[in-house]
């Protein structure tokens, strides 16, 4: 299949069907699960957040992932760059004593060279206590010219691909905030390097869904691709809330409604987690009706952008305030 068709060959149909599919949730209350795209990787409905895991007390971070992981979560997320590498570290830490066997671990590296990526590979397998990465995703893939460098000679996925032969990392993925046409074409350049994502994440909320979306330009190519979809931001770091529009457990199950593989979230306390915890156990498909009514009660608030500031502003943009970090 060539490029044009790998952006233009996508149907409503492609997405309805993989609704279907990803619905075989649990109907007893427990955590449900999910495949990971084309893996075949068993994950649970809702993901932990890394960068979170800054903020309070590394006890209560620990504390955090343990109860999660002890409640049925296996998806972890985290990146190189999270509070300047504690919060890898703290993971790393929560991932003893068989804790590591029960999660699926997820990071994310800043570098876009060889050189940078591998040393960002391994200062994220020495934080998280680790000899191997389930998922290694390119983190911030924000400007129109950074699938080239990725993909170029000396570029970042050779020290990927080189440390998936080692054995070091599982499945590789990339993510961003900014933009669908640069995800599109971070898909496109991997098509036409002869590579298909293993997964991609991306915002997907109640905001999204009016506003340059995500869920309508990108989802339904990874869909049709079978590459696992990572929902984030489902709350827009709870400036979503601040619109007073939607409650949390709504905002989670919007996106959980979605053919998302996991909806990570970010949980800087037993209560918070807890929040996320009940929306995974209560979430039931959406009806057609259900979701239009949600929509139409964000709609006003999302025309603008003004409660998605990661696609409109440099506020969530690490990689633009420390470019070093790309290499």
């Amino acid at each position: 299949m060539d490029r044009r068709d790998f952006l233009k060959k996508t149907a409503a149909a492609t997405v309805a069907k993989s609704l279907n599919s990803q619905f075989s949730d649990a109907a007893d209350g427990s955590i449900s699960y999910r495949t990971l795209g084309r893996s075949q990787e068993k994950v649970s409905i809702i993901g932990i957040g890394g960068y979170h895991l800054g903020r309070p007390s590394e006890q209560e971070a620990i504390r955090i992932v343990h109860t999660a992981l002890d409640q049925g979560v296996n998806f972890l997320d985290n990146c190189w760059d999270y509070n300047g590498g504690v919060s890898e570290e703290r993971m790393g830490k929560a991932l003893g004593d068989g804790y590591r066997e029960k999660a699926f671990l997820m990071t994310k590296i800043d570098g876009q060279t060889k050189t940078a990526a591998t040393k960002q590979i391994e200062e994220s397998l020495r934080r998280l206590q680790t000899d191997h990465i389930d998922l290694l995703q390119f983190h911030e893939v924000i400007r129109e010219t950074d699938p080239a460098r990725i993909f170029g000679p000396g570029g970042g996925m050779e020290a990927a691909m080189e440390a998936r032969k080692q054995g070091k990392i599982r499945y590789i993925g990339f993510t961003g905030h900014k933009s669908p046409a640069i995800h599109n074409k971070m898909l496109e350049t991997g098509l036409a390097h002869n590579f298909t994502f293993d997964a991609v994440q991306m915002p997907l909320n109640v905001m999204d869904a009016h506003f340059d979306s995500f869920e309508k330009k990108t989802l339904p190519l990874l869909v049709k691709h079978g590459i696992g979809v990572l929902g984030m931001k489902s709350m827009g770091d709870a400036i979503i809330l601040n619109s007073k529009t939607v409650t949390a457990i709504e905002c989670l199950h919007y996106a959980m409604n979605l053919p998302t593989s996991v909806v990570i979230t970010g949980c800087d306390s037993i209560p918070m987690l807890e929040q996320a915890l009940e929306a995974a156990r209560t979430f039931k498909p959406m009806s057609k009706e259900q979701v239009s009514a949600l929509l139409a009660k964000t709609a006003p608030a999302a025309a603008k952008g003004e409660y998605e500031q990661y696609k409109t502003t440099h506020n969530f943009d690490g990689t633009y305030h420390n470019p070093q970090w790309l290499g």
